[in-house]
């Protein structure tokens, strides 16, 4: 629970009884005992090697969305013979290369200088630009490895090093897009879904909330499509607003901020967007402008955890909530976003994509979903680990999904009518 006392941190117990005050001038005995545990040996502690598998994820069936779908995940490994492990998204098969290269400026510095270790990687790649996913992926995989490491040497759990327990349940939805997944997803506990429909939001959402009722939370993510203007953008918005949403996820394609701004501007349905940008930086003026009722950082690429906390109190300063983007993550970035929402107070929901593929409960630790929540881990660091020979069994085969050939034909040129098929309940 909230604020219980992890038995063995500092030296700390259960017991009721009174610990014995500390002679004058020195330290209370369970600095003493922690210092006895960390000797001038382990002060000296280094990172001695950075690995990655990148691991193909799509399903078997090869369903066109879903074919090239890949997850990267990361192992640091210190020379005390701890290591901690991440994920890192964005562009999976880039990102990689990516972390080879950062890897010749990590080896070597103590895993528990996160903050420095990130300023030293962005340094060494702001000349390719501050706020992309592929560079801020990468940083990302190896940032969420270095707190798993820290800990698992202090044995607790990440969400303790970053501020404690607000929650110890982290609320999550799935994903449908009909009527007969709803009610299974509904069945099987869920109490909040998103649909995910750029050419029928409306007609979606009106069958979603007639057939589960008004005591189940429903969101829309239209996918910022380049086709949509933002005439056209307010006016589905305007349209969703008697079906009570969640949120109304990327109604304009989210490069063009002022857009986005006039749209959440024109509508009542609360707006979120964020998960194709990354750190303080691509987040900055979502934010400031109060643009966005809802952010949606991605636990693989958004930075890392020391980024996702500063977004998150940015958001809080202008009473903003935080819905973290991982329908595409894989199990450690999940677990990872777990540890952060656990830890923060504008905390919505978090992204669940249900029935994956089969190999994503072998490959890490499964997290369960219990009531549409997943209780957060106590055990040392992210609280889940890697079978590295699931991940291998499991090779990439592909990175880039190829847009079908009507919809690359349709990007910025559709009749009125085509539009207006968007607005047909």
């Amino acid at each position: 629970m909230p604020g219980s006392p992890v038995p063995g941190w500092g030296g700390v117990s259960r017991s009721s009884q009174p610990t014995p005050s500390a002679p004058p001038n020195q330290a209370p005995r369970a600095v003493l005992d922690y210092r006895e545990r960390h000797t001038p040996q382990e002060a000296n502690v280094k990172i001695r090697e950075i690995k990655t598998y990148l691991m193909h994820a799509g399903p078997p069936h090869q369903q066109a969305i879903w074919a090239k779908r890949n997850w990267l995940f990361v192992k640091v490994i210190s020379d005390e013979g701890l290591y901690g492990v991440g994920e890192a998204s964005g562009w999976p098969r880039v990102v990689e290369a990516a972390i080879k290269d950062l890897s010749t400026i990590v080896v070597g510095e103590d895993p528990a200088n996160i903050e420095r270790i990130w300023q030293k990687m962005l340094l060494a790649t702001m000349g390719h630009g501050m706020t992309g996913v592929v560079g801020a992926g990468a940083m990302t995989g190896v940032e969420i490895a270095l707190w798993d490491i820290l800990g698992k040497r202090l044995g607790v759990p990440v969400c303790d090093l970053l501020g404690g327990m607000v929650r110890d349940r982290i609320r999550v939805y799935a994903h449908a897009h009909d009527v007969e997944r709803a009610l299974q997803l509904k069945e099987h506990g869920y109490t909040a879904l998103k649909g995910g429909s750029p050419t029928r939001p409306v007609a979606q959402m009106k069958e979603l909330r007639e057939a589960l009722g008004d005591d189940f939370d429903l969101c829309i993510d239209v996918h910022g499509p380049p086709w949509f203007s933002v005439p056209d953008a307010i006016r589905v918005g305007q349209e969703l607003e008697e079906y009570d949403l969640l949120f109304y996820e990327d109604p304009v394609p989210p490069e063009n901020v002022d857009s986005l701004a006039k749209v959440a501007a024109a509508v009542s349905v609360p707006v979120a967007c964020g998960e194709r940008s990354a750190s303080v930086y691509g987040f900055r003026e979502l934010i400031e402008r109060d643009i966005a009722d809802v952010i949606q950082p991605d636990m693989g690429r958004a930075g890392g955890f020391l980024q996702m906390k500063k977004i998150a109190g940015q958001a809080e300063a202008h009473h903003i909530m935080v819905a973290p983007h991982d329908g595409s993550n894989g199990p450690i970035a999940e677990a990872a976003a777990v540890q952060f929402l656990a830890s923060i107070p504008n905390c919505l929901i978090l992204e669940h994509l249900a029935d994956d593929v089969p190999w994503r409960y072998e490959v890490a630790t499964e997290l369960p979903v219990v009531d549409s929540h997943i209780e957060v881990p106590r055990k040392p660091g992210l609280g889940i680990e890697l079978n590295e020979a699931v991940a291998l069994a499991h090779p990439s085969s592909g990175n880039v999904t190829p847009p079908r050939e009507e919809v690359l034909q349709a990007t910025y040129v559709q009749s009125r009518a085509k539009r207006r098929r968007l607005l047909r309940p």
